[in-house]
């Protein structure tokens, strides 16, 4: 099992989870690695000042230049940014998976206090990979220069409650209020009430009820913040798409829409988040970066049939991304 702020990502037995492209998508990605490596990147493409002499390269810079390059030579920025999302996760496949990235800075002597913004765009956790998708999305239809602090600011407004990074607890940790906090602030639309999602009202207090998992909360004072905070969500409930219902409404579904696997583990709202992908055959799947194989990918499953597989499934959030 793999733990995540709010998210706790649980492997699904028997079910066997494959990078699973077209024969077009796959040429796609393997078209713009090459340009990856080939592009001229402009000045100030990869930071604010651009690369200086005798600075070795960075990986995570230059996939951001190059990213938004491709996207809009291919003309993908637009009003849909959904089918945007679903290129980016694409060109992301095959990166590492690696959790507890946004953590490490207390492992390593670091305060809850002062959170620093955590970015890659090289290896990802399910919910950083969503995160990276949209706001580089963002950043490419901008139209200016592609500056790592561009892709940053993008990223902060949809991690931290009300987009202001204070602290530990300022992050979305619960993924339901990533998702209604985004929804409120124009970043996103909440789908679950127009796909008839059922309310799922149990008040969420997982973190606190397992303290000794997150390091953050170690500190008294973080800790009676996070209670508060897991209160005041009492007075939001989820809206649920049930598991049964998914073959019903998933002709309703875009590729880039965010999904939230939603869980009747106590105190938690969902295991796990990641993109829905419709292939080139008009099959929803799921694109994201799993526990499971280890790096970001597209599974073979369906949707219905991924999310019957996980275990204690109770069904999925959607969330449809707006170009805010």
């Amino acid at each position: 099992m793999c733990r995540r702020a709010g998210i706790v990502l649980i492997p699904i037995p028997g079910l066997r989870v494959t990078s699973f492209f077209s024969r077009r998508a796959l040429l796609r990605q393997a078209a713009a690695a090459a340009a990856a490596l080939a592009l001229p990147f402009p000045v100030g493409a990869c930071t604010s000042g651009g690369r200086r002499r005798g600075v070795p390269p960075d990986p995570d810079r230059e996939r951001l230049a190059a990213w938004t390059h491709r996207l809009r030579a291919e003309s993908l920025p637009g009003p849909q940014l959904g089918r945007t999302v679903g290129r980016l996760g694409e060109l992301a496949a095959g990166s590492p998976y690696e959790p507890f990235t946004l953590d490490a800075y207390l492992r390593n002597g670091g305060t809850p206090v002062a959170e620093p913004l955590t970015l890659s765009l090289t290896r990802f956790d399910c919910v950083t990979l969503v995160e990276a998708c949209l706001a580089v999305s963002r950043v490419a239809a901008a139209g200016a220069s592609s500056t790592w602090e561009g892709f940053g600011r993008e990223v902060e407004r949809m991690r931290y409650r009300n987009g202001q990074r204070r602290g530990y607890t300022s992050r979305l940790h619960y993924f339901s209020e990533w998702i209604s906090d985004g929804a409120q602030r124009g970043l996103l639309r909440d789908l679950g009430p127009h796909l008839g999602g059922a309310e799922d009202a149990r008040p969420l207090r997982f973190m606190t009820e397992h303290r000794p998992k997150y390091p953050g909360l170690q500190d008294e004072t973080v800790f009676q913040e996070m209670s508060a905070i897991e209160r005041r969500l009492d007075d939001c409930p989820r809206r649920v798409i049930p598991t049964k219902r998914i073959p019903e409404v998933v002709g309703r579904l875009d590729t880039g829409d965010v999904l939230a696997f939603a869980t009747e583990i106590s105190g938690l709202d969902v295991t796990h988040s990641a993109l829905a992908y419709r292939d080139d055959t008009g099959i929803m799947r799921v694109l994201h970066a799993p526990l499971s194989g280890g790096v970001v990918e597209v599974t073979r499953a369906t949707l219905p049939e991924y999310v019957a597989a996980i275990r204690r499934s109770t069904g999925i959030l959607v969330a449809r991304p707006l170009p805010a």
